[in-house]
């Protein structure tokens, strides 16, 4: 897979099919649409890529919004390997390309450089300046660019349109396993282990830290984990807030990985949330908090 940082393809990745959209968290209603997409091209031995925005362009309009993503631009990366696609296009989401119109967005990007013969796009896609282009303006736009618009319907379970806006609700509400299933698996949070203040290991269970950068905010509490490091891949109990038996003030990743006690500062490890179990609480006494740890831990072994 090619990853180009601007829409400038190579002559053997134009003339392709196109999957258009900001995929964060990639889930099931975005894997419908690569996937169809992706039949299109083998079907007609086109080259496949994806195109994207980075970043993800509501943090970019609203600077306020600190936790928002469900997944990193690395993981999305990753992720998207999987599909076997030939190119990635990952546009640099800034001032001057927020003030690109609907119809610029298609003459200079999709028709002047990636020549594109099918896009795909789901069936609430918005682009534009002011978000002013729709699934209609892609349409008018057919005959004088020379490519085909391709409308995939929302993925629905459980009678709810599967989105983005969902799973981050479903994550921040706790339910986390219904976001996992929406997800097709399991959600997780990547960081490098930063250097914390060592109360876990002062009680008896050391703990890696890792900041949440802006991955979208869980419900803070305890959750059973499995993490992956270097050469490992254990279970553990993650706590997410801000430590209130301790009088914390910065909100932390907090994980007590079981069968591992080594050095890992500074060293990269992902984080996978697969149950919750109880919010975080302020205990009276360390002794009230390490006997609490201890049911969690036996909870997250079931």
């Amino acid at each position: 897979m090619k990853i180009y940082k601007n829409a400038n393809l190579d002559k053997k990745h134009q003339k392709g099919v196109i999957a258009v959209g900001n995929f964060d968290g990639l889930h099931l209603g975005h894997q419908k649409v690569i996937n169809e997409a992706k039949k299109k091209a083998k079907k007609n031995k086109l080259p496949f890529g994806i195109m994207t925005f980075e970043p993800v362009p509501v943090m970019f309009f609203n600077s306020k919004i600190k936790n928002h993503r469900i997944n990193s631009l690395q993981q999305k990366i990753s992720q998207l390997k999987d599909f076997k696609i030939d190119f990635l296009i990952i546009i640099k989401f800034n001032k001057s390309f927020s003030l690109y119109t609907a119809e610029q967005f298609i003459t200079k990007i999709l028709h002047n450089k990636t020549n594109c013969k099918f896009i795909y796009v789901s069936k609430n896609f918005k682009f534009g300046y002011k978000r002013k282009g729709t699934i209609q303006t892609l349409r008018n736009y057919e005959k004088l660019s020379n490519f085909k618009s391709l409308i995939i319907k929302p993925y629905r379970k459980h009678k709810r349109t599967i989105s983005s806006t969902l799973i981050r609700l479903k994550i921040m509400s706790g339910k986390i396993q219904e976001a996992n299933k929406l997800l097709n698996r399991e959600w997780k949070i990547e960081g490098k282990v930063i250097y914390g203040k060592k109360r876990g290991r002062k009680i008896g269970f050391p703990t890696c830290n890792i900041k949440l950068r802006d991955y979208v905010v869980p419900r803070l509490g305890v959750y059973a984990v499995k993490v992956n490091g270097p050469k490992f891949n254990k279970k553990g109990i993650a706590n997410i807030g801000f430590r209130p038996t301790f009088n914390g003030k910065n909100l932390l990743l907090e994980t007590n990985i079981f069968g591992i006690n080594k050095n890992l500062y500074n060293k990269e490890i992902s984080i996978s949330f697969t149950k919750f179990i109880r919010p975080e609480k302020k205990f009276k006494d360390l002794d009230r908090l390490k006997k609490q740890i201890t049911i969690d831990i036996k909870e997250a072994k079931k």
